[in-house]
């Protein structure tokens, strides 16, 4: 039980982030969304908010790679097209009203250690659709400057998308992006 509340806690937590960002994403938002008790913050985050915010930020990024695993054995153009969708459906599911953990920390942390969280996620990221863009026969360094455009011009996307509250801007980089994919040079 006290491993469902604690899990429960981090899941939120990166809900909020992806919705309202790091100043709004609060113990006490956290407890009202989840319905926690009040005494399970320090029980199970006895290091405050940084380490809640730590542990959200990493699960946001082991479900993205888990997401992106199912892009193996996919073309280039599938890999990009996996990726996309993810954020797509992110935009669309909530209405726009949410975008990523990762950058809503990245954008507005002044702490070193959570700064460091999140650009771990990112190079993770990065390198997992470098291998997956090999694996499809994609000359390595191409795949890994593919990967990071992929990610730098999807995030960018979904922040325009939110801003503008429509899929027009997502959908326009999205049809580029793979597009860009397909014609990466391989080594085959």
């Amino acid at each position: 039980m006290a491993g469902d509340t604690r899990h429960s806690m981090v899941v939120g937590a990166a809900r909020l982030l992806a919705e309202k960002g790091l100043q709004e994403t609060s113990f006490s938002e956290v407890l009202k969304l989840t319905g926690a008790p009040r005494g399970s913050i320090y029980h199970h985050f006895p290091d405050g908010k940084d380490q809640l915010v730590a542990e959200a930020v990493d699960l946001a990024g082991a479900h993205a790679v888990s997401l992106l695993d199912r892009a193996i054995g996919r073309s280039p153009g599938g890999i990009a097209e996996d990726f996309l969708a993810m954020w797509r459906l992110i935009l669309s599911a909530s209405d726009f009203g949410a975008g990523c953990s990762v950058v809503a920390v990245t954008v507005a942390t002044d702490s070193p250690s959570l700064r460091d969280r999140a650009a771990e996620v990112f190079r993770t990221w990065r390198g997992r659709l470098a291998e997956l863009l090999v694996d499809a026969g994609v000359e390595p360094a191409a795949a890994a400057g593919f990967a990071a455009l992929l990610i730098a011009a999807s995030e960018g996307a979904v922040v325009v998308c939110r801003a503008d509250r429509t899929l027009e801007p997502f959908d326009s980089v999205a049809a580029q992006l793979i597009a860009q994919a397909e014609a990466l040079p391989t080594g085959r």
